[in-house]
């Protein structure tokens, strides 16, 4: 049976994980034990709950518990399920944004990049990528365009990150990822040496004059590649570039000379993932 408990007391501790607390206070939560993070909306709650994510508990406007969200307070057993009406809910930080339901999860561990990229041919690595909405974007379209794995390097945004979640509809828990190790600011070089040890060519999406298009057959006919987008602002840094095996932009008319990096992931992800369609 679900654990009802309406809402009487906005100073409540067990609301802090919904209404007061940072990012960094979330993951850092639990410390030295791993933290938490806030998934938002049935949907992206029960993709959580597939990847095997533990709940901590949910926060749920009324006339949601035995609608919407029904299904997942039934798979969540006997967690504490906080709950008011709209109007009041609304006085919590952030609650507006929802679909109704909040969900407290536990992280888990994040596994070694072999471990993500075994049996791999298509794989994304994002450097220095800052926004959690892109971040959110290029998850969802790796998961849609033939992306096997995303790697980030230290000074991206965390995939866990509640805007991400949100933003990806929760393919962040559908597709394996991880962190690369610390290199250094913008220098992964031993990054991308690992992922060449793995048998993957490099590929830093890049507007340079030795650039090759996207359309480049060669590219296609790699058995293994992993895509490199950079930071909003500067894109790649210049070390990055130098040490992939290709680097490669993407076509554009009427003097438009950038993409977003979200939008450059989707169509550099269709077009260099199009060989497992094959």
């Amino acid at each position: 049976m679900p654990n009802i408990i309406e809402i009487t007391d906005f100073s409540a501790p067990e609301l802090d994980i919904y209404a007061r607390l940072s990012e960094s206070r979330l993951y850092h939560y639990h410390e030295p034990d791993l933290g938490l993070f806030i998934a938002e909306s049935p949907k992206v709650i029960m993709r959580a709950l597939d990847a095997g994510f533990t709940p901590v508990s949910l926060l749920s406007e009324r006339k949601h518990i035995e609608g919407e969200a029904s299904e997942v307070i039934a798979r969540c057993g006997e967690i504490p399920v906080f709950t008011a009406g709209f109007d009041i809910l609304t006085k919590l930080t952030g609650f507006s944004l929802t679909r109704g339901v909040l969900c407290a999860m536990r992280r888990k561990r994040l596994s070694k990049p072999e471990e993500v990229c075994h049996g791999a041919h298509r794989i994304a690595v994002l450097e220095s990528i800052m926004n959690p909405t892109n971040i959110g974007a290029i998850f969802r379209s790796a998961a849609a365009l033939n992306m096997d794995a995303v790697l980030l390097t230290p000074g991206c945004s965390d995939p866990l990150y509640r805007r991400s979640v949100r933003v990806s509809m929760g393919t962040v828990f559908q597709i394996p990822w991880t962190f690369l190790g610390d290199d250094g600011p913008r220098r992964p070089y031993p990054g991308m040496n690992r992922l060449k040890k793995l048998g993957f060519k490099t590929v830093a999406m890049a507007l340079r004059d030795d650039s090759v298009s996207i359309e480049d057959p060669t590219l296609l006919s790699e058995e293994k590649l992993a895509i490199v987008l950079g930071t909003e602002g500067d894109g790649l840094s210049a070390s990055t570039i130098a040490d992939c095996d290709y680097t490669v932009r993407i076509p554009m008319s009427h003097g438009v000379d950038s993409l977003n990096v979200a939008a450059a992931s989707a169509v550099a992800f269709w077009q260099l993932g199009r060989r497992r369609l094959r």
